[in-house]
């Protein structure tokens, strides 16, 4: 792809505007929300949404999360459903993705729902992301800012490392909150949960009052970060380590030794909002990165999820 200037941009309301009609010139703008940085084009246009995968080297099977700024937006571009409106009105804006049957008229580039007949959609809390999106008035679809498979971005810099020159504009407004991509849940049949993020499932089934499926690796591709090997660092990882080897650099959880520790306190929330800025730093040492057991519960689902995408074998 040709090389552009990459601009800088902050969250001041003139620069919010610039990032917004950069957008509607089909160009593309990494910003803020709560989850990660998302790398963002107009849902609408073909080749905004191209430009993604060719900035990301993303697979175009992939498909891609609309963000929208508000439940009446969404409602624009997918068939509504009582779980819908039970889970958005609980969790809206945050983050959540639903992912619904489009409607016939839902004006979306085929290129952002990978030729599936649903869309992935999710109004963010982000104050900057909501500002661009009402300043935009459109779908944005935006998947973490960052080469594809790579240590998805909770910071500026992060984005700029992996896509300077290859798009417009970073529009920074500091580090993410949660630092996990969002929970997705697909409400085309039974709810099912599609990936784990930063909603605990036991709280969407607590909203609908129902235990929901759970995507299984080897289903076809429904939602965004369902590739088995993604979220990688350059580095190798192991997982569950008690005791490293060799020149591993170590990634602790809890009280233990460590060279990084994503909560020393055994705080999941905190744990998850550390771990992608973690793998970041621990990737640039060019060791292997052992990592200490997490709990496989609440958040730890989701953390876990991504430490074995992560470790898992490149190209898999």
């Amino acid at each position: 792809m040709n090389r552009k200037d990459t601009s800088y941009l902050t969250a001041r309301p003139a620069d919010i505007v610039t990032a917004a009609d950069l957008l509607r010139a089909g160009e593309l703008v990494a910003f803020p929300t709560e989850t990660v940085y998302g790398l963002g084009g107009d849902a609408r246009n073909d080749e905004a949404v191209a430009g993604i995968y060719t900035a990301k080297g993303r697979p175009s099977f992939n498909p891609l999360i609309a963000h929208v700024p508000s439940v009446e937006a969404a409602k624009r571009h997918v068939v509504w459903t009582d779980e819908a409106d039970r889970l958005a009105q609980a969790f809206w804006p945050g983050p959540l993705t639903l992912v619904l049957p489009l409607k016939p008229d839902h004006g979306i580039s085929p290129l952002v729902t990978a030729g599936l007949d649903t869309l992935a959609v999710r109004v963010p809390a982000h104050d900057t992301a909501r500002a661009l999106l009402a300043e935009f008035d459109g779908p944005v679809a935006a998947p973490s800012a960052n080469p594809s498979g790579r240590i998805s971005p909770t910071t500026a810099a992060h984005v700029r490392a992996g896509l300077d020159g290859r798009i417009a504009a970073v529009l920074d407004d500091g580090p993410c909150g949660v630092g996990l991509e969002s929970t997705i849940v697909g409400l085309a049949g039974t709810p099912t949960l599609l990936r784990p993020g930063g909603l605990s499932a036991d709280m969407v089934e607590a909203c609908l009052g129902q235990s929901i499926g759970t995507y299984k690796q080897g289903d076809a591709l429904s939602a965004p970060g369902q590739l088995l090997s993604h979220y990688a660092p350059e580095s190798s990882v192991r997982l569950n380590v008690e005791t490293p080897v060799g020149d591993e650099i170590v990634l602790g959880f809890g009280n233990v030794p460590c060279d990084l520790n994503l909560s020393a306190a055994g705080d999941l929330t905190e744990a998850a909002a550390n771990l992608f800025s973690a793998l970041h730093q621990l990737d640039g040492t060019g060791r292997p990165i052992a990592v200490s057991p997490i709990p496989e519960k609440g958040l730890g689902l989701a953390i876990n999820d991504r430490l074995r995408r992560a470790a898992a074998p490149r190209g898999a």
